[in-house]
């Protein structure tokens, strides 16, 4: 008699099992090679691209300049390179290589010929200042760094084993074209350490992230294998900077799947636009404040963009109705969203159109990816569909942060799990959303409100641009009965007269997260609609670098006619004297928003810089307000 197999735990929809409270990834396995096989990440993206249709396409254009490297170009320099670096420099396996440097066509080349020699790479921001410069050299601790002709002054200070090269300079042109003996192939471990990125992790301090070649291996791996079949290469705009983890594995996948990586050395929008149109780019990768800015502006218009068949967006959450009037203005663009961290390179991702109408998801588990949901003030998975912090287990995850043992146990938890920080859910179709950043939560009266969650409905407004949202520090305890209430003033609106109706009625479909109590004071940014309006993450992600509520301050400027809040971040305080300063306290109108639908928020604004917030001087409800809300608006 046949036995009956036992029914799998594991829900074929969302991957759950109902026995470890684990979700396991719904995609194909990845085929890496065997953990003893010694292969660099270079050699392994060369290797798959040895079975290339295009055998000598293009592998890199300069936006600005036109310049074109082919691939027998790209192998070619970078097996001149290695042999230049290990026999004239001295270079061996396990040194630390620091760069600093824009997005050059050098840089990838550089790359490969590192991780080719066991060469740890650690990229860093070359608009970082010099003491931010001088910590990363700590952490990393390099022999030898590699800058370019303008960022090269920032290391003038460090000392290092070998000389700073500049790889934008004729010098460095020559190693990669002047014929010198090649030298043996270094064996390099799949264990063995390759780069240190940089994150601030959960903490907001920087840290130094090791990835060993392994890690690279396993998301190049997963792109390879999901590659689509098609008459010529993709061709690949990059926004991203190389020493972001985004870029820097995009360079490895690019190279793996034949891609034409189109490089821009500082972004611009209408640079981006125009170079779609030059070299027919077909899949570009944007943050979400870019993605808004080509849906509400007509900045678009006027250039060709019908070669552009998918934007790839991470970093921040991109709301529903963004993408719904995105992809109704470009109806032939995917949107695919993603979702990864510097600690675990990329966690998930949409693949095709039948996964990017789930709009808000940042796709499936990426292959040999597990994941729980947990809650994050008891502890205890939790089951689809409920809200908790992501932990994740797989073959990206980092090997620790550079001698931080606190962070290292903070966040690498028992059985290869990694805690992410953020709060996430994962509905039955398998698919994951990001919430927010735990460490962003606004917990009030039991609840716990994200701040992403609002900042997405505001966005959702079409003459909204940009929102943020912070906590209000409540000030009022602190005064006494002499500071007089602010005086109203009629000036310029600040949102449509429907606006406050509209934000309370949508709020009904937002989980709550916005409810009658919850009032907003309104801030315009300028004159003009851009998409940087609120100050943000310099890198890849975009997101909003909300200010610390305790260190935002109030004020009352006597040389106005009429009376102005400013709430600034410190670097606009040491502009103000001492003397104009002056708390004020909120007073609240005596009936509710509810009788009043066309009720209208006005202030008077000054624009002290990219950084500074302006202020209405009234809530407009008989509540308490409990949070601060800036609005970028055209």
């Amino acid at each position: 008699m046949d036995q009956v197999k036992p029914a799998s735990p594991v829900d074929p929809n969302s991957g759950f099992n109902t026995l470890t409270k684990t979700f396991h990834s719904l995609r194909p396995p990845i085929h890496l090679p065997s953990e003893h096989t010694s292969i660099s990440a270079a050699h392994y993206a060369f290797s798959l691209r040895f079975n290339s249709p295009w055998p000598d396409s293009l592998a890199l254009i300069n936006s600005s300049t036109g310049q074109r490297v082919s691939y027998s170009d790209f192998t070619r320099k970078t097996e001149t390179l290695v042999s230049f670096l290990q026999s004239l420099i001295g270079l061996t396996k396990g040194d630390t290589a620091f760069v600093l440097s824009q997005n050059l066509i050098q840089v990838p080349i550089l790359y490969f010929s590192l991780l080719s020699l066991g060469v740890v790479i650690s990229p860093a921001n070359p608009l970082s200042t010099e003491p931010e410069i001088s910590t990363l050299i700590q952490i990393c601790k390099p022999v030898i760094a590699f800058a370019t002709s303008s960022s090269a002054h920032k290391l003038q200070n460090t000392s290092l084993r070998f000389k700073t090269i500049l790889i934008d300079s004729p010098e460095f042109d020559s190693m990669m074209t002047s014929p010198i003996q090649k030298q043996d192939r270094v064996e390099v471990s799949q264990s063995d350490l390759a780069a240190i990125l940089y994150s601030s992790g959960t903490t907001g301090r920087v840290k130094g992230v090791l990835l060993t070649h392994r890690n690279l291996l396993a998301p190049v791996s997963g792109s390879y294998a999901q590659r689509t079949e098609r008459e010529s290469p993709a061709v690949l705009l990059y926004t991203m900077p190389y020493f972001h983890a985004f870029g820097f594995s995009y360079s490895l996948k690019s190279v793996a799947v034949s891609e034409t990586v189109v490089i821009m050395e500082r972004f611009d929008l209408r640079k981006m636009l125009r170079a779609v149109e030059e070299f027919r780019v077909t899949h570009v990768v944007l943050t979400p404040p870019v993605v808004v800015m080509m849906t509400k502006s007509d900045i678009t218009d006027g250039y060709d963009l019908s070669s552009l068949e998918e934007v790839v967006c991470g970093g921040a959450t991109l709301a529903k109705d963004v993408i719904s009037v995105f992809t109704a203005k470009f109806p032939s663009v995917v949107v695919v969203q993603c979702y990864g961290l510097t600690e675990s390179l990329a966690v998930s991702r949409t693949w095709g159109p039948e996964e990017s109408v789930h709009w808000g998801a940042t796709g499936k588990l990426s292959g040999g990816f597990e994941a729980k949901i947990v809650n994050p003030d008891i502890g205890g998975a939790l089951a689809p569909g409920k809200q908790g912090e992501l932990w994740i287990r797989g073959p990206t995850i980092m090997k620790g942060y550079v001698g931080d043992p606190e962070a290292n146990t903070a966040t690498l938890v028992a059985d290869g799990w990694l805690r992410t920080g953020d709060l996430c859910y994962i509905d039955e179709e398998g698919f994951l959303f990001v919430v927010d950043r735990l460490k962003e939560l606004i917990k009030y009266n039991g609840y716990q409100v994200a701040p992403a969650e609002l900042e997405n409905l505001l966005q959702s407004h079409p003459e909204i641009v940009d929102a943020a949202v912070i906590p209000k520090i409540e000030v009022r305890k602190h005064l006494t009965r002499r500071h007089a209430p602010v005086r109203r003033t009629t000036l310029p609106q600040v949102l449509p007269p429907t606006a406050e109706t509209w934000l309370l009625r949508s709020s009904h479909h937002h989980h709550g997260s916005l409810r009658r109590h919850h009032i907003f004071h309104l801030t315009k940014f300028g004159d003009h609609m851009t998409s940087h309006a609120l100050p943000r993450a310099g890198d890849i992600s975009g997101e909003i670098l909300h200010p610390d509520p305790r260190a935002c301050s109030v004020f009352s400027l006597p040389n106005l006619k009429t009376t102005t809040i400013v709430a600034s971040m410190p670097p606009v305080l040491s502009s103000i004297s001492e003397q104009n300063q002056l708390w004020l306290p909120c007073h609240p109108v005596p009936s509710p928003i509810s009788r009043h639908p066309t009720l209208k928020t006005k202030f008077n604004a000054i624009a002290l810089s990219p950084m500074s917030f302006l202020v209405a001087a009234r809530s407009a409800s008989c509540y308490e307000d409990e949070f601060v809300c800036y609005c970028g608006l055209p």
